[in-house]
């Protein structure tokens, strides 16, 4: 019966958490530069809930998207006067920032994943939470072992089996010494596929959305935050057909996210409907992730943007030496 606000535009995990403890999650529209929570609809949402809803919303779930830090200052201002605990999913974005402190480091807790494609991947599934309470994390330690607290077969809270498992832990201990090497190049690359888009002529100045004058819209940066590029994601003009071109040309691509959470068949008794949150809905339509990996070279990425150019008829059909590039799964 409890309530957690979040966003629409994410993966399915950030939502199913709080279903599977039955609460509810009250969504709050994106940012369309960031692709993250709106501090100005979280307001409204706020201040415009119900006294008896008031009570029973209990968390609050920014999501840091693609790599890039929700604007967190007003989200945990907000926080404090709603006495809500604030709760990072932050699975795309270990080893970003907010204000010089890393994410997962402001809210009560963090949650990392360790999913084979992230920036730290493992061999196999895995993930992480942070927090700076001590019990907390006692809890959380105990809950991750079947509810376990001090003696092995004592059982203080029903809990699951959720650990890291030694291989894993083993594989992450290694990969871990590579991480900010890994994410500067990412970094790099990024501002290179910034660079190509601009020199063919699809990038002419800063927008919120594309059209036919300009197919593609960069990812956006926000300020007094570093992105780390989990993801390289434009907005595009005939986004599907897009897709199927560069399918065709030997480019793997990935849309993160095809459909909102609200409208989601498993959410569908929470009442969501077609236009409820627009800013997501049109995200869903549009976003389109690009490879993005650190070992990602120049000719792989020209091959890129010069494929996008030719769909969008910027630059004369020519043949193209195509490079395999990693598909984003």
């Amino acid at each position: 019966g409890d309530e957690v606000i979040t966003v629409p535009f994410s993966f399915y995990a950030t939502v199913g958490a709080a279903a599977r403890l039955r609460a509810r999650a009250r969504f709050v529209d994106i940012d369309p530069t960031t692709f993250n929570l709106d501090p100005e609809s979280l307001r409204r949402t706020l201040h415009h809930l119900p006294a008896e809803q008031r009570a029973r919303t209990r968390a609050l779930i920014p999501v840091h998207l693609y790599g890039q830090a929700a604007e967190m200052k007003p989200i945990l201002e907000l926080a404090t006067e709603f006495n809500l605990a604030v709760i990072e999913d932050a699975a795309q974005a270990l080893g970003a920032d907010y204000g010089g402190r890393r994410l997962g480091s402001l809210g009560r807790v963090g949650c990392f994943s360790f999913y084979p494609t992230k920036n730290l991947g493992g061999y196999g599934d895995g993930g992480l939470l942070t927090t700076n309470e001590a019990a907390l994390a006692a809890k959380l330690r105990s809950l991750r072992a079947h509810g376990i607290a001090g003696r092995k077969y004592y059982h203080a809270l029903v809990g699951m089996n959720s650990r890291l498992d030694e291989l894993q832990a083993a594989v992450l201990r290694v990969k871990f010494r590579y991480l900010e090497a890994w994410t500067r190049a990412r970094q790099e690359r990024a501002a290179r596929y910034d660079e190509l888009f601009r020199q063919a002529g699809l990038v002419e100045k800063e927008k919120a959305y594309p059209d036919a004058q300009q197919p593609v819209v960069l990812p956006g940066r926000a300020a007094n935050r570093t992105h780390v590029f989990n993801q390289y994601v434009i907005r595009a003009h005939d986004r599907d057909r897009l897709k199927t071109f560069l399918g065709e040309e030997g480019i793997g691509t990935e849309i993160y996210y095809p459909l909102a959470l609200h409208l989601q068949e498993c959410f569908a008794d929470w009442g969501g409907r077609a236009g409820d949150f627009p800013e997501a809905e049109r995200a869903t339509r549009e976003v389109l992730a690009l490879p993005m990996y650190p070992e990602l070279t120049d000719e792989q990425q020209r091959t890129v943007v010069d494929a996008i150019a030719r769909f969008y008829s910027r630059s004369p059909a020519r043949p193209i030496a195509l490079t395999a590039v990693h598909r984003q799964d």
